[in-house]
């Protein structure tokens, strides 16, 4: 299939899902609207946050379904529609951890209630912890509609106790990856890199690659060892993606990737590439620079310098092209159908593209 066919097809699946979350806030507008204006805005603020994202979740679990010929594409764009769901819940609450106020360069939930609260004179300690409660709260909801969706999709038993078993095994590893990553924030010593990998894993390739595709699966029928191949799948181009992200975020282009490249650097993310730095004599100088709250441009720049020196870039780079590599060897296997691998093939060349 030509690429613009895909990109079409993908688009197409997109809308399907857009249209269930636009039904899904309208109604859930017009209940809040009874309990106050300050409620509806709060879902109307929760609605922003889930506009404008790549859909990449409902596209993993609609590919997973059509590549194993499933036709009730309505019913996958429910259960797609609550991965997003899900994942819009565990930004919220990241950016709640992160004590971030702003998200793809507008204010977030918290940072939408702290503006409010203090042009209305609040000091700033009191409205920052007003955005916080305000993001709790919208999290909450959006962690529980997620749920909710599964139900709406229209999907009988015992085939939704499975969808939601799914859900909510992507929940729980994502918040026992969350918890392992603040325990790395404050924790002195380095993380080993397996360490890091498990954290990443953990924390989003099981919510965003490994669990989405196998709600597809199931919804289709799969057989069970399809099943666990797509989870592999998604386990390891999960971790490819996770560990270019994390390059990206210090080498790419702020102008592609919407996020800046100092950032991580300030924060003192432990990453893949970080944690191998870590093991060089490049070191002695990084760590001076890595974690520096007031890291100026000049030394960001002698950073990024030293970890290329040190060989940590080309590292992560050779570590996640091993990964995407790992998962098209997924695809290969006899159970997989070559309807599947044309609708998979691309996510792999995707995150391939990003390391070259």
């Amino acid at each position: 299939m030509k690429r613009n066919d895909l990109e079409a097809i993908a688009e197409s699946r997109a809308a399907m899902v857009d249209a269930v979350l636009e039904r899904f806030f309208s109604l859930s507008k017009k209940r809040a609207a009874p309990l106050g204006t300050h409620y509806e805005h709060l879902w109307g603020l929760l609605e922003r946050n889930t506009q404008g994202g790549k859909r990449f979740r409902p596209r993993m679990v609609m590919a997973a379904y059509a590549g194993l010929g499933g036709s009730d594409m309505d019913a996958a764009a429910y259960v797609g529609a609550s991965f997003e769901l899900l994942h819009t819940a565990l930004i919220v609450h990241d950016d709640v951890i992160d004590r971030d106020f702003v998200r793809r360069g507008i204010p977030n939930i918290s940072g939408a209630y702290r503006d409010h609260a203090v042009d209305r004179g609040v000091s700033v300690e009191i409205a920052e912890h007003r955005g916080v409660s305000a993001a709790v709260i919208a999290g909450d909801l959006a962690l529980f509609n997620a749920y909710r969706l599964i139900d709406k999709s229209g999907v009988g038993s015992p085939l939704r106790e499975r969808l939601l078993d799914v859900l909510d095994e992507a929940m729980f590893a994502s918040a026992a990856g969350e918890l392992i990553d603040v325990d790395f924030s404050i924790d002195p010593d380095m993380p080993l890199v397996d360490d890091i990998l498990t954290m990443e894993r953990l924390k989003t390739a099981v919510y965003s690659f490994e669990t989405p595709l196998q709600a597809g699966a199931i919804l289709a029928g799969a057989s069970e060892q399809t099943v666990e191949t797509l989870g592999d799948f998604g386990r390891d181009i999960g971790i490819a993606y996770q560990i270019v992200d994390d390059v990206l975020g210090v080498f790419g282009e702020e102008e592609a990737t919407g996020k800046t490249t100092i950032g991580d650097l300030r924060e003192g993310k432990r990453t893949v590439m970080i944690a191998f730095a870590c093991s060089t004599p490049a070191w002695a100088r990084l760590c001076d620079l890595i974690g520096k709250a007031d890291l100026s441009v000049d030394e960001a720049d002698e950073a990024r310098s030293l970890l290329i020196e040190c060989g940590a870039r080309a590292f992560a780079d050779d570590l996640a092209r091993g990964y995407a590599n790992r998962a098209l060897a997924r695809l290969a296997e006899p159970h997989i159908p070559s309807s599947l691998r044309d609708e998979l093939h691309p996510v792999a060349e995707t995150v391939l593209k990003r390391v070259r």
